[in-house]
């Protein structure tokens, strides 16, 4: 069932979506090469902890898989493309691309952001691979107003991503947020206009384009949780928590 936020809700989620792009902004920090993806986590723990919040990620359950999340975020390099497990032994490189997605839990309500950040100086490649998948997100979000569908958001991500000759991750999707971190309705990188639930003010949820520069094929490595390009290319992922307004899409996750 989608949930519509009345005002004190609303003012929740964007102190949750604030703590979120905060946690983000020390990330910019702290990524360079030679740094293990613990680190990381150990950083983005310590914002969370300061504003006596809980990471929505970390102990999280998913039916198929035996054990829960471990990590305050996801760390996922160059060809994984979500749900990287944090690891003191597992270190960024010069030229790498990292995903870092996180989640904040407080006062009752979520935020939930993704952003890829360059390790370094990275290929053109993989700059193009960003550039494009950021836009797509952005694309998406130009749908996310009144009167519109979770088709038309889904479509608009889906033709920027192919009209730039990439993959698309298609088996993961976005979804709606609130007191619960997954919550209906499902929001797909793919569509088509005028299909799907209708967009209405005081909805919120993320959008979160996953994009690789190869085949749109993906599996789960053997931890259970991270998933990786089958074809080993790269991939990226960005993603923002919305609020809807009468105007619009309102960014409740402002990392950039």
């Amino acid at each position: 069932m989608i949930t519509f936020k009345k005002p004190n809700e609303i003012d929740k989620m964007r102190r949750a979506g604030k703590l979120v792009a905060d946690a983000h902004h020390a990330m910019r920090d702290v990524i360079k090469p030679g740094v293990d993806t613990m680190t990381l986590d150990q950083v983005a723990e310590r914002v969370l902890f300061a504003a006596s919040a809980k990471a929505s990620f970390k102990g999280y359950r998913v039916k198929h898989i035996p054990v829960p999340f471990p990590g305050t975020i996801c760390v996922s390099i160059n060809d994984e493309v979500v749900h990287g497990i944090p690891s003191s032994e597992r270190f960024l490189e010069e030229g790498d691309i990292v995903s870092i997605d996180i989640g904040a839990y407080l006062d009752g309500y979520h935020g939930d952001a993704a952003c890829t950040y360059a390790v370094g100086s990275i290929s053109e490649k993989r700059k193009e691979l960003l550039a494009v998948t950021q836009e797509s997100l952005y694309m998406g979000i130009k749908q996310a107003v009144p009167g519109h569908t979770i088709g038309d958001v889904g479509h608009a991500v889906e033709e920027y991503v192919l009209s730039h000759a990439c993959g698309l991750v298609r088996d993961y999707a976005g979804h709606g947020i609130g007191r619960k971190l997954h919550e209906a309705p499902q929001v797909p990188n793919y569509g088509k206009p005028g299909s799907g639930v209708t967009i209405k003010s005081s909805m919120t949820f993320c959008v979160e384009p996953m994009v690789m520069n190869g085949a749109e094929d993906v599996e789960s490595t053997s931890n259970g949780w991270t998933v990786v390009t089958r074809d080993g290319s790269d991939a990226a992922h960005f993603e923002h928590t919305l609020l809807i307004t009468e105007d619009g899409a309102e960014i409740l996750t402002p990392w950039e």
